[in-house]
């Protein structure tokens, strides 16, 4: 059985947080948890996540030090933001800085799981090589 891909969630919203991990175990994700943007980032170097759902506005160090700091780097996994925010160019920046989705706070369940799916997926097809596609 292959091992489940891990998700880390980086929301200083400890009920929104606790309740985005409940509802990805169930899906079958091991999630990680980080309450700022710093803490996110030593997890993203420490837990090597395969997505992350990250918050745009938090103590200490919001989404966007995130996304600027993992912009250029190859390596970086793909990264959701989730906002309460609603200026269309909050959007256009954080898509710049490269985010696979940007989502507003409320959002339905179903639609970050399909975010998820996508991230994943993308992560997936870009990791392959040409010899390691199955036929």
């Amino acid at each position: 059985m292959p091992e489940p891909k891990t998700i880390l969630v980086v929301d200083d919203d400890v009920e929104l947080s606790d309740g985005l991990r409940m509802v990805l175990e169930r899906q079958g994700y091991r999630v990680i948890q980080a309450r700022d943007g710093q803490q996110g980032q030593k997890q993203v170097y420490q837990q090597r996540p395969d997505l992350v759902i990250l918050d745009m506005m938090m103590p200490r160090m919001g989404g966007y030090p995130v996304l600027e700091h993992f912009r250029d780097k190859t390596d970086a996994p793909p990264i959701i933001m989730i906002t309460a925010n609603e200026g269309s160019r909050h959007k256009a920046y954080a898509e710049y800085l490269g985010v696979v989705d940007y989502i507003r706070k409320p959002f339905a369940m179903e639609r970050l799981l399909e975010a998820v799916e996508r991230g994943l997926k993308g992560k997936d097809a870009s990791a392959d090589s040409p010899t390691d596609k199955k036929e």
